[in-house]
């Protein structure tokens, strides 16, 4: 069993610190930190990753005794990462809390690594940045949003297309084939995850990346594991009304996971997950995702 902590809440700072105490481990403790955003856009949430989510989940790292945090994206199309990371105020947030900023638009060759999935749906293979090939300790924290270009939904999975290079041959490829679902999920298959935070005080269910028809979830996920945290998405999106695209079959039959569930990427059926909550409408929400999920 592989555990979701699930808070119900509108305060983001609270909602990130009873989700990862939920889980009852401390996986950066002494350890160097990459942190993977969403900043893709600079976007009013969910759009992007909120400052307050940001701020909450850097002072608990600290909390918890990371040795160092480094905030790694790679941001577009549209806007520069520098220039969406000025806008969401990061470096400014940065500065305040003593942690590192890695711009991935601004490395060259060598800090990039090709990566060949075996039986893959890329081609050749995409590039990787080696800051998060070779890292100790990787947190992500993502939103909880609908995709309108192909993804359908965009959460911890899709938060790693950030990873690849931005304007490039690999993003053609990718927004152009009829499995850029799975090619998502083979993203993943390149680095795992210590720790991930899903912000869904706020969600789109229709639209998205950017901009869409907005909806309170009023909720905060935490877990080590990217396809039950998506599959728990997923079912979250569905309790609210959400594209046909999304509420087709069983959440696990959902092409992201489904193909992130093949890779061995994480749980491979929603019996092996877990929700943890800590208070009465947490669980009576928790109960209702769940039958979505086994349905």
């Amino acid at each position: 069993m592989n555990q979701v902590s699930l808070v119900r809440t509108s305060d983001r700072a609270t909602g990130v610190r009873r989700a990862v105490a939920l889980l009852e481990s401390n996986p950066v403790r002494g350890k160097t930190v990459m942190l993977k955003p969403n900043f893709n856009s600079a976007d009013t949430t969910p759009g992007s990753t909120h400052i307050d989510i940001l701020r909450a989940l850097v002072e608990n790292l600290k909390e918890m005794g990371a040795k160092s945090i480094t905030l790694a994206e790679r941001s577009g199309p549209g806007d520069s990462t520098r220039t969406v990371m000025e806008k969401k105020g990061v470096f400014l947030l940065a500065e305040e809390l003593g942690f590192e900023i890695l711009d991935l638009q601004e490395m060259g060759e060598g800090g990039w690594v090709l990566v060949q999935i075996e039986g893959s749906h890329w081609k050749k293979g995409f590039m990787f940045p080696r800051a998060y090939s070779e890292a100790e300790c990787i947190v992500q924290t993502c939103c909880l949003k609908t995709h309108a270009f192909g993804g359908h939904f965009t959460m911890s999975l899709k938060c790693s297309v950030g990873m690849v290079p931005g304007g490039s041959p690999y993003m053609r490829e990718l927004h152009t084939s009829p499995y850029q679902r799975e090619m998502i999920a083979e993203i993943n298959a390149a680095y795992s995850t210590d720790l991930v935070v899903l912000d869904g005080v706020e969600a789109f269910i229709d639209g998205g990346p950017a901009q869409g028809t907005r909806a309170d979830a009023n909720v905060v996920l935490a877990s080590s594991d990217r396809v039950a945290i998506d599959a728990v998405g997923v079912a979250i999106l569905r309790s609210l009304g959400t594209t046909s695209d999304v509420s087709q079959g069983r959440v696990f039959e959902q092409a992201q996971i489904a193909r992130a569930a093949e890779l061995g990427l994480g749980v491979k059926s929603p019996e092996e997950i877990k929700l943890v909550t800590d208070d009465a409408e947490s669980q009576v929400f928790a109960d209702k995702v769940k039958q979505i999920l086994l349905a």
